[in-house]
């Protein structure tokens, strides 16, 4: 097979200057101008532009093409885990409960609702007839009325997060008049069920303003509830568990400020609960006469639950009638918590592992639901109801598919709900799952999920697929992969890397892992493939380092880095571009990014150390491992240009002959294919890189 040559984009000059430091970008060209329209109407993009990333979507396929067949059984194997017509467990509410299913053949949910018994099931939306002759459709999700009549639901059909929201009579099954486009993906319905408020996306795709929409009007008839001013911060919406309040929500990465609607009177102005402080977050829950409120305000760092009077707070908005019901713990991260009628329940975090508290109102005894595993994943699914003594979790590991469990918080009975099926078979005592701890550069012990089969020589001669991200607080959890098996069935170590960045081990986890300390992330990441060769379970000319979005951004920092410590790279959407697109606060995330990374446009002294590590713009002559991107014309999070503009980058300036290749989707936005056995290829894809780069193809 005849490899062609890898294209090359034209450099031009592009100079700009910050704080005395002058830059020359020669790809910059690569953005188009009307970006804005692009998200909107992907045929609108620059002629020029779309030929060379169709070049590059070609030369992939190219080098690529020898992995066809390999790509197909991948594919295969994928898609014979998926349990084709799978269902969620139906959450009730009153009479009625509501799930999610798919179809044998479906590429798309359906949203489904039957009786509380199961009986009578009716399709409210169904996911494949809406996305039909569309090249990418997203059911955004959907939202009830409080007697069940309406339905509120949203799509995207571009990939570009304008998601429009649409109201559907379930007594008729057709959707009104009633028609929002360039909304956040859902709306709050009224207790009457006549309002129904939603978030609008603006041109820059910052979720800005609230708005309160009466059913049967014209949207152009929309009152504007809520605007936020500081171009840094996003709004937010959502109903607390009781359905008493609206909450509308606005922050960045460290600060929230929230304000209050009574869902029974939609016509009454937001009643604020405390002003926004820099760097204290909250969230608000109610319960009879009080709110209970998430917060780390008065240094709690890993969070604690505060009580407040109800008519105190929202007569004198602040934190001056708050008391500590649930106190700070240092080391114990409270990450959320749901409250009921007589019970709350949140999910905590020690010693990197989850746990479910439950806390009985009456008498204060709380008590814990753990679990035995190294390492696991844990979540709570709140439901729709308030006065009910049942909660549903969900528990997986990296060897045990996931599980749904209902939950008495009364007798702490729990009973199986759902395991997760895979069709083609998984004998969980096949594999091996463990947690290391790999010393990062200062000694920090980072931990490590492992994944492997039982059968696998650990002598340094296995490949390794090594998962990280490290940023915005987000920890990966140690959670059931049916994808990963395809690696570690054909003699993989599959390897999670808890780099700081995350909040795997507390706030604190969180927070030297951000701004000034960003590189923690990077030497963690590098510290973890270093052990992970040390202890003979894999080689440097085996470890196929992965991640997307800013876990991409991570995968351009390390090539730098230490490019003598990986094989291969797989970067979906990475953010790598992160300097220009910090300087720039016209971009969709910029603004509100700034306390994650650092203001580069006011602060000098952040300019420098985003300079110092952001990926373009520390690409050396040297030797580079193979690297895989992938973007979204339609991407809002990364825009396609960040990775094309690295690619280029690499090819001008590395001194070996390594792979590099850019794949963008000319039909999706930030999270790829948007229909279930379409993400499988691109999967697949990717898998067939990984093996070919270790000689496992």
């Amino acid at each position: 097979m005849k490899k062609s040559a890898p294209p090359r984009a034209q450099m031009r000059t592009h100079e700009t200057s910050h704080h005395g430091f002058n830059r020359n970008e020669p790809y910059a060209w690569l953005r188009a101008d009307n970006w804005q329209e692009v998200m909107r109407d992907p045929t609108l993009l620059d002629a020029e532009i779309r030929t060379y990333l169709e070049a590059e979507n070609a030369y992939t396929e190219n080098e690529m093409e020898d992995t066809e067949e390999l790509q197909k059984a991948l594919f295969a194997e994928l898609k014979g885990r998926i349990k084709e017509d799978d269902s969620s467990v139906p959450a009730p509410d009153g009479e009625y409960a509501y799930a999610t299913k798919f179809v044998e053949g479906g590429q798309h949910p359906k949203f489904v609702r039957s009786k509380r018994d199961g009986s009578d099931p009716v399709t409210l939306v169904d996911g494949d007839l809406e996305a039909d002759g569309k090249a990418y459709f997203k059911f955004g999700g959907a939202s009830h009325s409080d007697d069940h009549r309406y339905l509120a639901w949203a799509y995207d059909d571009k990939g570009s997060e304008y998601y429009t929201l649409k109201v559907r009579d379930t007594t008729t099954g057709q959707d009104l008049e009633d028609t929002i486009p360039d909304t956040g993906a859902g709306g709050v319905w009224s207790t009457d069920g006549q309002y129904l408020f939603y978030v609008q996306v603006d041109a820059n795709h910052r979720p800005s303003k609230l708005f309160r929409h009466k059913l049967g009007t014209a949207p152009s008839e929309d009152v504007l509830v809520y605007e936020e001013q500081d171009t840094s911060f996003f709004v937010g919406l959502g109903r607390t568990q009781s359905g008493r309040f609206i909450c509308v929500g606005s922050g960045d990465h460290e600060t929230t400020e929230v304000w209050l609607i009574p869902a029974d009177e939609p016509l009454a102005a937001p009643t604020l609960v405390a002003k926004r402080e820099t760097g204290v977050e909250y969230s608000v829950e109610d319960n009879g006469d009080r709110l209970l409120i998430l917060t780390n305000a008065g240094e709690a760092e890993d969070f604690k639950i505060i009580s407040v009077p109800l008519v105190a707070q929202l007569a004198l908005p602040g934190k001056s009638h708050w008391v500590d019901l649930i106190a700070h713990k240092p080391g114990r991260l409270i990450l959320s918590h749901d409250v009921y009628k007589d019970y709350m329940v949140w999910l905590e975090r020690v010693d990197g592992l989850p746990r479910i508290v439950v806390h009985r109102f009456i008498d204060g005894i709380s008590h814990s639901i753990e679990f035995d595993e190294e390492a696991y994943s844990l979540g709570i699914a709140a439901g729709f109801e308030y006065n009910t003594t049942t909660i549903r979790f969900t528990y997986s590991s990296m060897t045990t598919p996931s599980e749904v469990y209902d939950y008495d918080l009364a007798t702490r009975d729990r009973v199986l709900r759902k395991r997760q099926e895979v069709p083609s078979g998984h004998d969980a005592s096949e594999y091996i799952t463990r947690r290391l701890m790999a010393p990062s550069h200062d000694g920090t012990l980072v931990p490590v999920s492992l994944l492997y089969k039982r059968s696998t020589v650990l002598d340094g001669s296995a490949p390794c697929l090594l998962y990280g991200y490290g940023s915005y607080g987000i920890s990966i959890p140690a959670s059931f992969s049916t994808n990963a098996l395809s690696l570690v069935d054909r003699g993989f170590v599959y390897a999670i890397a808890h780099i700081r960045g995350g909040k795997d081990k507390g706030y604190a986890w969180y927070k030297n892992g951000r701004r000034e300390f960003k590189k923690n992330t990077f030497y963690d990441f590098i510290a973890a493939s270093k052990f992970l060769a040390s202890e003979g379970f894999t080689a440097h000319d085996r470890i196929v380092a992965h991640g997307g979005s800013a876990g991409g951004m991570l995968m351009g920092a390390c090539a730098n880095m230490a490019p003598e410590a990986f094989a291969a790279m797989i970067a979906e959407v990475p953010f790598v571009d992160v300097l220009t697109t910090m300087l720039d606060d016209t971009l969709p995330l910029t603004p509100i990014e700034w306390p994650e990374w650092g203001d580069p446009i006011r602060d000098k002294s952040a300019y420098g150390y985003i300079a110092s590590y952001s990926p373009i713009d520390n690409v050396e002559a040297k030797d580079y491992p193979a690297i895989f991107a992938l973007g979204g014309l339609t991407d809002p999070r990364v825009t396609y240009w960040e990775p094309a503009k690295w690619v280029a980058t690499l090819r001008e300036k590395k001194s070996n002959d390594s792979l590099v290749m850019l794949r963008t989707n000319m039909d999706a936005g930030h999270g790829g294919a948007s229909g279930r056995f379409d993400r499988l290829k691109e999967v697949a894809l990717v898998y067939a890189f990984a093996l070919k780069q270790t000689g496992k193809a």
